[in-house]
């Protein structure tokens, strides 16, 4: 005797097998190919971000260690997590902790670290987002979600200026994160929340010549 879940499905499939499956075309029509100038693209992104409430530091690539460890001696870090592929160049000034992320690290060992370091894989000036795809230098979701404290490498060559020329940097196949700010929700009286689902504190570090 046939349960009621399984007449239930049992329905669907029937119905789903009846069903004509024409093909479904996903409209492409969107507007590409835009572009802006690199100082009104950073400036964009700049604004885009302050107003997520993250805080941004526009470098050249020659003083990237030095701004990282200027963030991480400010914001009090003493112990960091990064991706195996990180560029071991950009921590030659920090003086702390720096333990290297692998796939069995549990998530209460990531909770101990006072900050993340990673690259990025692309972004997008007119809505401020950070795109990661879980690329040697930017690990695995988990490593940027569960500590406090994102600092994020953004070259400004990988930042476009909309939303279809930015995604047309990334490849389908990979995970890919999408990172607005810092981690926030609202409450039952809309007060805002912050670090609720990843980060409190985003740092976006531009190298504005890479």
């Amino acid at each position: 005797m046939s349960s009621a879940r399984d007449t239930v499905l049992g329905r669907i499939r029937d119905a789903l097998a009846l069903a004509p499956t024409p093909p479904v075309v996903a409209p492409r029509d969107y507007r590409t190919g835009r572009a802006l100038p690199d100082d009104e693209r950073l400036a964009l992104f700049t604004d885009r971000l302050l107003d997520y409430k993250a805080r941004v530091h526009p470098c050249t690539a020659d003083r990237t260690a030095e701004v990282i460890s200027e963030v991480l001696r400010e914001l009090g870090v003493r112990r960091i997590g990064v991706p195996a592929g990180l560029d071991a160049r950009w921590l030659a000034g920090y003086e702390g902790e720096v333990r290297q992320d692998h796939a069995d690290v549990p998530p209460d060992r990531l909770d101990a670290l006072d900050a993340v370091v990673t690259a990025s894989a692309a972004g997008c000036a007119e809505t401020g987002t950070i795109f990661l795809d879980g690329s040697p230098d930017q690990g695995r979701r988990a490593l940027t979600l569960v500590p406090d404290l994102h600092v994020c490498v953004v070259d400004l060559s990988t930042v476009e200026a909309g939303v279809p020329e930015a995604v047309a940097r990334l490849t389908p196949e990979r995970p890919t994160t999408l990172i607005s700010g810092p981690s926030a929700t609202s409450d039952i009286e809309l007060e805002r929340v912050e670090g609720v689902h990843g980060p409190r504190t985003l740092v976006v570090v531009i190298r504005t010549d890479a």
